[in-house]
């Protein structure tokens, strides 16, 4: 039997690295629950989205963490992580987390009110961290779907 093959070099540079050990983490598990507090939190001071259609909640829910992480997390936040300068790190986070989160943050800047989009800071930290924690961009994907799917899903319920 042959053994089996790497994976390709662009999926290496997506992040795209196989194994599911991320999900038996507990700092990924307290992530999860600290989604589901934000979402309490949210609900109780009466911050609720307005209802979408079926296309949107696809597209927030599904499509757009799939693509933001792909392209912050997997391009942006690896490419940076290659170079000395993105191994670095400060409090505990690399810079080329740093980076790719600020770089996040500021798109969110075009579509969503200031507090708001500044609001985005923390998750994108906390999704980088976990790509850097696994060297995979799964981990990424997964918390982003969980947070988007709670805070446009659960008003629904």
């Amino acid at each position: 039997m042959a053994p089996p093959k790497p994976p390709s070099r662009w999926m290496q540079d997506l992040g795209l690295r196989s194994g599911w050990r991320w999900l038996a983490d507990r700092q990924f598990l307290l992530a999860l629950a600290a989604g589901v507090a934000f979402w309490a939190a949210l609900a109780w001071l009466g911050m609720q989205p307005a209802p979408l259609g079926l296309a949107a909640l696809f597209s927030v829910v599904l499509l757009q963490p799939l693509v933001e992480e792909l392209l912050f997390r997997g391009l942006l936040q690896g490419w940076l992580g290659e170079t000395p300068w993105g191994r670095r790190q400060f409090a505990g986070v690399s810079l080329a987390n740093l980076a790719a989160a600020l770089a996040f943050t500021a798109l969110h800047f075009v579509n969503h009110p200031l507090l708001w989009a500044a609001g985005v800071l923390a998750p994108a930290l906390l999704f980088g961290y976990f790509r850097d924690r696994h060297a995979s961009v799964l981990p990424a994907i997964a918390l982003h779907v969980f947070y988007n799917a709670g805070y446009f899903l659960l008003p629904l319920l």
